[in-house]
């Protein structure tokens, strides 16, 4: 996808309809009913369940995991007797589907993503898009072939202070964008708890984001969300990354990092940093977006804009050259951190609500409306991409250039 592509869809994207969660984009008549399959009713999966039933005219009619006492608490958020199946074939065979979800291991997305398209059902599946560059061209391959809706759970995509704060970066708010620093920064082990603690099938079962078998780690599950709106600010996907990283902290039998560095080039000379680790929470998760009138802060919940005070653009005062000659030296002037106020970003109350909520509300009326999502497949392979080149990056210890992975869609 080239740069025109890029800005054109992510302006569409901020101009498209946002689902307030308190209203509906229009009344829903009985024939309105969407009927959803889930693969892999897990933590994540559970989470979406409850969101999608917080859409009028949504039920699931098909439960599938490989793992048992998934199916009761699926059940509990549905609160019907909804079918069980231990294969996906056979939820895909089910007739009363109008669309999948898929969140299961990254390893699994494509196989479960292409065979859902392929019996003819829109895909909601999680990110990061696939396991691997060529996985994720499969996937945007088959959406083409089938013509069916796919959209990627990025849900910050949908989040109204990210529209809100792309959107006015897009205007020129802050000057001409140069970096973004990205943050997702905690404090734990991001170990879940398995029952039989001697069971290693279970534990790789439950913890599979701890295992390459499975997982793209830090980058996939964290770094993903990031990637995706540094590529709708710097409009395009990156041209080449480099990274670093290790298991440097939790010694628990983990295969995958527990601290990752990766930095991405983009075409116009712009860059991402990406940064997760799990010692310390002091920066959370964030987005810092610099520009050359200002910055952008995103957090889980809202963002400000900073703007810089005027100064010369010399490094050093004029006054210091007239009084005191050519004096050598790093710097002249204080560069302490900016300590003011800021401008918090407001959303109009119409276009309000969670970035769950809005991303699957928006998923759904693709669906009644027979229009694309706006985190759509393109949109997915962009962050996706980025997400598995990134991992080989740090996995080869070399830098990674773009083009000599990419092909035409």
């Amino acid at each position: 996808m080239n740069r025109r592509e890029f800005i054109g869809r992510a302006a569409a994207a901020g101009g498209a309809l946002l689902l307030a969660e308190n209203g509906e984009s229009r009344p829903k008549a009985p024939s309105d009913q969407i009927n959803l399959g889930i693969i892999g009713p897990g933590s994540r999966g559970q989470q979406l369940m409850r969101t999608f039933l917080r859409v009028p005219g949504v039920r699931f009619a098909g439960l599938c995991d490989v793992y048992e006492p998934r199916f009761a608490a699926a059940r509990e958020i549905t609160k019907e007797n909804t079918p069980i199946y231990h294969d996906y074939r056979e939820l895909l065979a089910a007739r009363d589907l109008d669309a999948v979800i898929v969140s299961t291991p990254l390893s699994l997305h494509s196989q479960h993503e292409i065979a859902a398209l392929e019996s003819g059902r829109h895909v909601y599946g999680e990110k990061s898009l696939a396991f691997t560059v060529e996985e994720c061209y499969s996937i945007v391959d088959a959406v083409k072939r089938t013509g069916k809706h796919f959209q990627v759970g990025l849900q910050y995509h949908y989040a109204p202070w990210y529209r809100e704060t792309l959107r006015r970066i897009q205007a020129g708010k802050i000057g001409r964008v140069t970096q973004v620093y990205a943050y997702w920064h905690r404090n734990n082990n991001w170990r879940r708890p398995v029952p039989n603690g001697s069971d290693k099938k279970l534990e790789r079962l439950i913890n599979w984001r701890l295992y390459k078998e499975y997982s793209g780690g830090l980058v996939a599950e964290l770094g993903s969300h990031h990637i995706n709106f540094a590529n709708e600010v710097f409009g395009s996907m990156p041209e080449l990354v480099v990274g670093s990283g290790g298991i440097d902290f939790w010694k628990d039998g983990r295969e995958t990092q527990d601290n990752v560095q990766v930095t991405y080039r983009y075409p116009s000379g712009q860059t991402l940093v990406f940064s997760a680790i799990t010692t310390n929470q002091l920066d959370g998760a964030q987005v810092r977006v610099y520009g050359t009138d200002g910055s952008a802060v995103l957090t889980e919940s809202d963002a400000i804009f900073y703007y810089e005070p005027k100064r010369p653009q010399s490094a050093v005062a004029q006054q210091t050259i007239v009084e005191h000659g050519i004096v050598t030296g790093a710097s002249y002037r204080s560069e302490m951190p900016y300590r003011g106020p800021g401008e918090t970003v407001s959303v109009p109350k119409d276009k309000q609500g969670s970035p769950d909520y809005v991303a699957c509300a928006s998923f759904i009326d693709s669906i009644r409306r027979n229009q694309r999502p706006e985190a759509d497949e393109q949109v997915a392979l962009a962050a996706g991409m980025a997400v598995a080149l990134g991992n080989q990056a740090i996995d080869q210890g070399k830098r990674i250039v773009f083009s000599e992975h990419s092909r035409q869609t």
